[in-house]
């Protein structure tokens, strides 16, 4: 069985936090326009370091990537919110020169990229504390993991592709949970945050590919050696996030 200790943890220390961080605030207010509501909805993007768990870890490496996300506040203290996310890993990168096409011979080389990927969509409730100088929350979420490899043409010059396919995919049911901080950055109509946080995923068992996995073979065929396993993963994020108050009507 997998250890959920890191998601535990993290829920754990935001529930106990939340409490004192609440008693610790009697106010959040603007010096000139008197006091504010608390944060009814913000974005967000973070940049996420991904370390795979379990048997998903002895197969690939860690991933790098980004996720966005929008949360919406359900109740007027702010407390608890619906949150919304996207996410998208990259463990596994290669790239090579090839001859464009036969025809040409040598004379045109272009880069073939494949790489190797996670994408997440997911929804569900977050509690938080919505002012002070510390914010910590914890959310807990369902959805969807694909799991995608794709190969792609780059032309020497730049980075674009002009050919693409995608080699292997699989969909799977996500969920899990995660907790973290926001550290106010910028008070006032529009508040800026960083966002500091971990989050651990299970996605049950699914196909993918790892680097190495498409053969490419004489007759210009490729063969594909999917593995199966189960693909839990552990990610650290750190991120902005962009908020809209709402003022007191007097």
């Amino acid at each position: 069985m997998i250890s959920r200790t890191p998601l535990f943890a993290a829920l754990l220390a935001a529930a106990l936090l939340l409490p004192a961080s609440a008693r610790a605030q009697e106010c959040d207010c603007d010096d000139e326009r008197g006091p504010r509501r608390p944060t009814r909805g913000y974005v967000g993007g973070r940049l996420a370091f991904a370390q795979p768990q379990g048997e998903f870890a002895q197969r690939v490496d860690q991933g790098i990537g980004g996720n966005v996300h929008f949360i919406r506040a359900l109740d007027r203290g702010g407390i608890l919110a619906v949150r919304l996310d996207a996410e998208a890993i990259t463990y596994g990168y290669e790239r090579q020169r090839v001859i464009l096409s036969p025809t040409v011979g040598g004379r045109i080389l272009a880069d073939l990229v494949t790489t190797n990927n996670i994408a997440f969509l997911g929804v569900g409730p977050q509690i938080g504390v919505p002012n002070g100088r510390l914010r910590p929350y914890a959310h807990g979420f369902a959805g969807v993991s694909y799991l995608f490899t794709t190969s792609s043409l780059e032309a020497s010059a730049n980075d674009e592709p002009f050919a693409s396919t995608t080699n292997f995919d699989d969909l799977t049911f996500a969920y899990g949970g995660g907790g973290g901080l926001y550290i106010p950055l910028r008070r006032g109509a529009a508040p800026i945050s960083l966002d500091l946080g971990a989050t651990y995923r299970n996605a049950g068992q699914a196909e993918y590919l790892r680097e190495g996995d498409i053969i490419d073979n004489p007759d210009g065929t490729v063969t594909l050696r999917p593995v199966r396993s189960d693909t839990d993963m552990l990610t650290f994020h750190v991120g902005i996030t962009v908020g809209a108050n709402r003022r007191h009507r007097r």
